[in-house]
């Protein structure tokens, strides 16, 4: 594919911004007669884009992509450049700010901030259990999410930029975890549109297949539970006395869906981020109560668990979790066939798992079963194309800066270095300060990328 054709996307659409919603899927109340609303020192509004369902057919389908645009408020008529924030994820909405704190007050000092909720999320056209349902059979549905991966997130971007800032203006992008996944297909195919680039905990590999990513995952997540509970020690009597009442009962969820111990298992998901640790712990201190027939899982412990391992607030995350990865291949499950034999269910010590998704959560989790055939379709599908260009980003001229997490659980240090080591004139901070959600700690690491592309560090 020549270079035209990898940046061209076709015409732009109509933008609709900040006077009204065009229609009633995601109603808007205004505030103020431009639409602008300003909350905790911060100007909020916003934008919506019709773009093309698939951008090699401009003339086609279209879908509805929503942006909140937001600025100091002290800096609302200021001419700031642009900065995207891309979600991570996949299936993830951008963030909803509620002041000027963190990385969006950092950001807001020198941008003016767009936090796209990428196609299929929040309030841009959503792509869920109820939604798709419109597209026909399993097949049509499968043909249509192939269509929400990082390259049709990154070509929306592309259409949000030049409806906002025309054909030659450029903006700078912030992609976190799967946002930088975005990024790299951005410098890959649309260089032309950036100015600068920061990634925090997304360096993807460019190559590894799916298999080889939740090898080095397992690893991480075994790693993982040995840290949580070496800071809680009383906790593995807690988990494993858990899993024998759950071997021994039919335990069901608020929901009314079973709680099994390999659904158990995926607790552990949370131990990828440092906010997600204590969580667990102060689920399994109060896992049990003394009932009429003896101990037997608490309501509150339930209802935790409920919040921590349902999808109905991200189903597209478990249908395109592994398609993330996949270029000229399938997937077929790549984490459930690659699970080591101590992640069993039946294993002694019990280990939670990671950032897995299996065949058999479309079985257990009510908000995916509806997804069931489309997830298994998505995952023996196998003409991905691909999701980056090594010989343009071995060329690239964009400044880039990642912060990369050495103790990442989802996104493995040493596949994100040959990420690094494969994009010309990328600047990488390696550190063990942080976890993968180091952004949302602290608005600290995103100024040290800024400054790392100013030349300052």
């Amino acid at each position: 594919m020549s270079m035209a054709e990898r940046t061209r996307w076709g015409p732009d659409r109509t933008e609709r911004s900040g006077e009204r919603e065009p229609d009633l899927e995601a109603p808007v109340i205004p505030a103020g007669r431009d639409g602008t609303v300003r909350l905790g020192g911060l100007a909020l509004r916003d934008h919506w884009f019709d773009a093309p369902l698939d951008h090699a057919q401009p003339s086609g389908e279209s879908v509805r992509l929503y942006a909140r645009e937001v600025v100091a408020v002290d800096k609302v008529d200021d001419n700031l450049p642009w900065l995207l924030f891309l979600q991570g994820g996949p299936g993830g909405k951008s963030p909803r700010p509620e002041g000027a704190s963190g990385w969006i007050g950092r950001a807001v000092n020198d941008f003016r901030v767009l936090l796209l909720d990428q196609r299929g999320t929040g309030r841009s056209s959503p792509a869920t259990a109820r939604t798709i349902r419109r597209r026909g059979d399993a097949a049509a549905q499968a043909d249509y999410l192939a269509h929400f991966r990082a390259d049709a997130i990154v070509a929306d971007a592309e259409h949000i930029r030049r409806t906002l800032l025309a054909a030659d203006g450029r903006w700078s992008v912030l992609g976190q975890s799967f946002g930088g996944f975005c990024v790299l297909t951005y410098l890959s195919f649309a260089p032309q549109g950036l100015s600068a680039a920061y990634i925090t905990g997304g360096l993807g590999p460019l190559e590894a297949s799916a298999e080889q990513v939740y090898q080095v995952t397992y690893d991480h997540a075994r790693a993982k539970n040995a840290a949580f509970h070496a800071a809680f020690p009383d906790d593995r009597v807690r988990l494993e006395a858990v899993a024998a009442y759950l071997r021994s009962n039919d335990v069901r969820l608020p929901d009314g869906s079973p709680l099994s111990v390999r659904r158990l298992q995926t607790l552990g998901m949370a131990f990828g981020a440092r906010s997600g640790v204590p969580p667990v712990h102060y689920l399994l201190e109060e896992a049990f109560v003394d009932g009429p027939g003896g101990a037997e899982l608490s309501d509150t412990f339930l209802h935790g668990v409920q919040t921590q391992l349902s999808f109905a607030g991200g189903p597209l995350y478990a249908v395109l979790h592994e398609a993330c990865y996949a270029q000229n291949v399938a997937t077929r499950w790549a984490a459930e066939r690659t699970r080591p034999a101590d992640f069993d269910p039946d294993a002694s010590p019990l280990l939670l798992t990671g950032e897995m998704i299996y065949p058999w959560i479309f079985d257990d989790d009510p908000a995916l079963a509806p997804l069931r055939d489309v997830a298994e379709l998505l995952a023996q599908r196998d003409d991905w194309p691909a999701l980056y260009d090594r010989e343009v980003l071995a060329g690239n001229e964009v400044p880039v800066a990642a912060a990369l997490y050495t103790d990442d659980m989802y996104v493995d240090a040493r596949l994100s270095s040959e990420t690094a080591a494969a994009v010309r004139g990328l600047r990488v901070w390696k550190t063990n300060a942080y976890e993968h959600d180091g952004l949302r700690e602290t608005g600290d690491v995103l100024d040290r990328l800024i400054r790392m592309v100013r030349g300052e560090l």
